[in-house]
């Protein structure tokens, strides 16, 4: 059986192309008579776009495995205290940095994580300090997460997306910032060297993007009583197809689509990240969206994919939440154990997520102590049976933490 999700919005239709991600290169076509005659191949440019359709029977069983999750995830997390809140600061944290490295712009972790727990009302005494281009990051996400409830406007969209660009710049180039685009050039997802580029998408007209964006803002202020996990996945694919923005297109969508999901959840409290998901699946991420925005108005191939992410973003989330668990009654447990700043640093480091391996050059390096003393440290650790080798490493031993079974 299909449902069929329908805007009426006047009897005006708008049809203009679309675009993807946030690579995206501002290149007129080869002549007007050329993009005129462009063929239609794109999602906008259906004549029924946007009254998507889904098959509501293929989608039943992973979406009620997606509920269940949510609800052990929520329900876990409700039976905690302040381990509830450092592993919203967990989240919240992956959910920044993996949108932002999504589109290459990669993100001081330690400074987002102290602006996150600062947002939070937590202790930051001793956290990296932040700077104020990842304060704006961080409270644009969390001002959309923490205020899902209110309606979403062009106003709320416009500050976040000033947050990302504060200079009015990207890469260099002087971009609309604040303000839906503009200019007559086509908008392109452009790949491959000069010469033999392939075009993956190109973006509706400029004209046509507050009319769109205004059909899509109502939209989602309004409830249809469609599922709230589907309304967050076609939030996602109809807000890249519109690609309303010079740039930070891809960081904008999920953001609203983390309001979505706040909604779905029915909780401000993050304690999982889908971007952090979806930078592990990048590649089927954008394959997926070019497959929705190039295939018919049934979209039920993009929401099974979304769908699927989700779940594994909640079992991921779970598996946080595990460790943010362990590490307080870790620490609970070692309170009295002798051990010194170095040492306590590298196993905060390794709770919260190592990257890589430890190895007596990594340890030496981030406590800036030379190899020799990096070693005793963890001799001491391995001998209080906090620390054990791994057997892997080839010419450098790995070390990593013992964790409950």
């Amino acid at each position: 059986m299909h449902a069929v999700f329908v805007i009426y919005c006047g009897e005006k239709a708008i049809y203009s192309p679309h675009i993807c991600g946030e690579n995206t290169v501002y290149s007129p076509q080869n002549g007007s008579k050329q993009h005129e005659e462009m063929a239609k191949i794109y999602l906008w440019q259906n004549v029924r776009f946007p009254q998507f359709e889904w098959d509501t029977d293929v989608l039943l069983t992973p979406l009620g495995e997606v509920h269940t999750l949510q609800g052990q995830l929520l329900g876990r997390m409700a039976a905690l205290g302040f381990e509830g809140l450092a592993a919203q600061v967990e989240a919240l944290t992956s959910e920044i940095l993996g949108s932002s490295q999504i589109e290459g712009v990669v993100l001081n972790a330690d400074s987002v994580r102290s602006s996150v727990a600062r947002h939070l009302g937590l202790e930051t005494a001793g956290m990296e300090r932040t700077d104020h281009y990842t304060d704006g990051v961080v409270n644009a996400l969390m001002q959309a997460t923490q205020a899902f409830a209110e309606p979403l406007t062009d106003e709320r969209m416009f500050a976040w997306h000033a947050a990302f660009f504060p200079l009015g710049y990207s890469d260099g180039y002087k971009i609309t910032v604040a303000n839906w685009r503009v200019g007559d050039e086509p908008m392109q997802v452009v790949s491959g060297p000069m010469g033999r580029q392939k075009i993956h998408f190109e973006a509706p007209s400029s004209e046509a993007v507050p009319a769109m964006m205004e059909q899509f803002i109502q939209w989602v202020n309004t409830d249809d009583q469609t599922d709230p996990i589907l309304r967050a996945a076609i939030a996602h694919l109809w807000f890249v197809t519109i690609h309303p923005f010079d740039d930070g297109n891809g960081r904008m969508a999920r953001i609203i689509t983390e309001m979505m999901l706040a909604r779905a959840d029915k909780t401000a409290k993050r304690f999982y990240s889908l971007s952090a998901q979806i930078m592990r699946q990048k590649k089927d991420y954008y394959d997926a969206l070019e497959q929705a925005q190039k295939g018919p108005i049934d979209i039920t191939p993009w929401l099974m994919w979304f769908v699927g992410a989700l779940r594994d973003a909640l079992l991921y989330g779970l598996q946080t939440t595990d460790r943010v668990i362990w590490k307080t009654e870790f620490w609970a447990l070692h309170k009295d154990t002798e051990m010194n700043e170095r040492q306590r640093k590298i196993l905060n480091r390794l709770w919260d997520g190592f990257e890589g391996a430890l190895t007596t050059q990594k340890y030496a390096k981030i406590n800036h102590c030379s190899q020799d003393t990096a070693l005793r440290d963890i001799q001491s650790l391995i001998e209080k049976n906090i620390l054990r080798k791994t057997g892997e490493g080839g010419r450098s031993t790995h070390y990593e933490l013992i964790t409950p079974a």
